[in-house]
């Protein structure tokens, strides 16, 4: 029996913050998690999102005062684009890029 080999979804791998951080997304339970890897948060999860193909959604964390929020992901090219919403009104939205 020949084995089947199956490609990493878009959004695995190490993402440059808007704030110069490194975050890392791997894969955790049934979807994706990601982890600062290096700043000033170091070491701390910061969401986690289900999908594929590009498009995922689930909780996203400020790190700066730890709050989570309903958010997206969109991966375009070698951009991560993020929303993250509280009660689907108020959202904000950062650009991550391959590291």
């Amino acid at each position: 029996m020949v084995g089947v080999a199956y490609a990493e979804d878009m959004i695995i791998g190490e993402w440059k913050t808007s704030d110069g951080d490194t975050v890392v997304i791997n894969h955790c339970g049934d979807g994706y998690c990601g982890t600062i890897e290096e700043g000033e948060y170091a070491g701390r999860q910061i969401g986690k999102l289900t999908g594929s193909g590009g498009s995922y959604t689930g909780q996203l964390t400020d790190p700066d005062d730890n709050q989570t929020y309903d958010g997206t992901g969109a991966v375009q090219g070698n951009s991560l684009i993020l929303k993250g919403c509280l009660m689907k009104i108020f959202c904000q939205s950062q650009v991550w890029t391959r590291r």
